[in-house]
């Protein structure tokens, strides 16, 4: 599995890419097949109490996912996109597992 993470307006510091790393790296025990991560964190202006956004896109062999979350932190709304795929790709692996 490839990861990519991307810090667009800021510098990510070491613990957040490694967040990211460990919150990833929890999506290949639901669906093993995944090729890609692509992970974009943002910081919205103008300035507000919840302007972090996090990006994430998912690419498997039969298609994509993707969620993105707007919290007031990067921890947060990496941890909710993640959340929010996990719940795509079970969807996905329940659907194959019926064919």
């Amino acid at each position: 599995m490839k990861l990519r993470v991307q810090s667009i307006n800021f510098d990510a510091t070491q613990a957040l890419e490694a967040h990211v790393e460990k919150k990833t790296s929890k999506l290949k025990k639901f669906f093993d097949e995944i090729m890609s991560v692509e992970v974009y964190l943002k910081v919205i202006k103008p300035e507000t109490a919840s302007n972090k956004e996090a990006e994430i896109k998912i690419s498997v062999p039969s298609g994509e996912f993707f969620a993105s979350k707007i919290c007031d932190t990067f921890e947060e709304a990496i941890d909710l996109s993640v959340e929010a795929l996990e719940k795509q790709v079970q969807k996905h692996k329940e659907k194959l597992t019926k064919k």
